[in-house]
């Protein structure tokens, strides 16, 4: 195989996890608190087929990086509807440890506990948060209140370096064992409002455009390189 060849199947691979990204990106548009992908190409060096190849360099993918930015704010009216304004996110308690999340869609199990959307509990500074019946009051500080009595106070943390964090679900993150958050330094909580995922719509389905012209191009790349060429050279060869 022509080492234009392996280029050009690098760079298929490549597309298609690009396209991938970009797709899970236009399916979560909806998700609240989502968070959008970047992803970028780089260069790949393979030293050891020099000898048999004249130019042995594959493109590779680089790792994603997820934009932290915050989405804008969508007023609902809904009690249980929380968002962060500024930075931080709030705390939900799964068997497998606590993971980090800017959907504030919550609601309350049967036995009063805070959750979300999946049933998870929703961790509180004092552990979970439960909730009697009455009239609810969430204030900018994460104080839950029903019925003028305090229930609890929302856990909200915030990292260093949000980078740390990797995807576990649409909006949903988890860190790594060795990073601790940080309890100081969030923003501030509104009731009745969610953060709606900071994916550009528009700007996302043109770059699926884009994506699945270079991978189009590269298909017609491979198919000169590995049948017409191939098959001219192997046709000249033959008459001599």
């Amino acid at each position: 195989m022509s080492s234009g060849a392996y280029v050009a199947l690098s760079g298929l691979r490549v597309r298609a996890e690009q396209l991938d990204r970009v797709a899970a990106d236009v399916a979560n548009a909806a998700t609240s608190g989502y968070k959008g992908e970047r992803t970028a190409s780089a260069v790949a060096p393979r030293p050891s087929f020099d000898s048999l190849l004249q130019a042995a360099v594959d493109v590779t993918p680089s790792p994603g990086r997820i934009d932290f930015r915050s989405g804008a704010l969508a007023t609902t009216g809904r009690d249980l509807d929380l968002a962060i304004e500024g930075r931080g996110f709030f705390v939900l308690d799964t068997p497998a440890g606590p993971r980090y999340t800017r959907n504030g869609h919550f609601d309350r199990s049967a036995d009063g506990t805070l959750i979300a959307a999946d049933g998870t509990p929703v961790a509180g500074e004092n552990g979970p948060i439960r909730l009697a019946k009455g009239e609810l009051e969430v204030e900018s500080d994460g104080t839950i209140k029903v019925a003028g009595a305090v229930a609890g106070k929302l856990r909200l943390v915030t990292f260093a370096d949000e980078q740390v964090l990797e995807r576990e679900e649409a909006s949903r993150f988890r860190a790594p064992a060795d990073v601790t958050p940080q309890t100081t330094g969030g923003g501030s909580i509104r009731a009745g409002t969610l953060e709606q995922a900071n994916v550009s719509v528009v700007e996302r389905m043109t770059q699926m455009i884009e994506v699945m012209r270079g991978f189009e191009a590269l298909q017609r790349g491979i198919t000169v390189l590995m049948t017409d060429v191939d098959s001219r050279a192997i046709s000249e060869l033959g008459r001599r």
